[in-house]
């Protein structure tokens, strides 16, 4: 399963959805399904935009994590 870290990520810097949306150009719903892990998929232009206004790296941003089952 693919984890996605945005949520601690912002937690970690004290970032707003509302922000990271103004700072990236990407929709506010985009981003707050990334933020629940509420999304099947995610467009490299997003990762892209993602890792530079959080000055982060892809694996930063999402992980692998083994023995875990998705959530239906």
């Amino acid at each position: 399963m693919i984890k996605v870290n945005l949520s601690r990520i912002m937690g970690e810097r004290k970032l707003k959805i509302a922000e990271v949306s103004r700072k990236t150009g990407l929709h506010r719903n985009g981003i707050t399904k990334l933020y629940y892990e509420k999304t099947d998929g995610i467009k490299f232009d997003t990762l892209e935009k993602l890792c530079k206004a959080l000055n982060c790296e892809i694996n930063d941003l999402l992980e692998i994590v083994e023995g875990e089952q998705e959530e239906e």
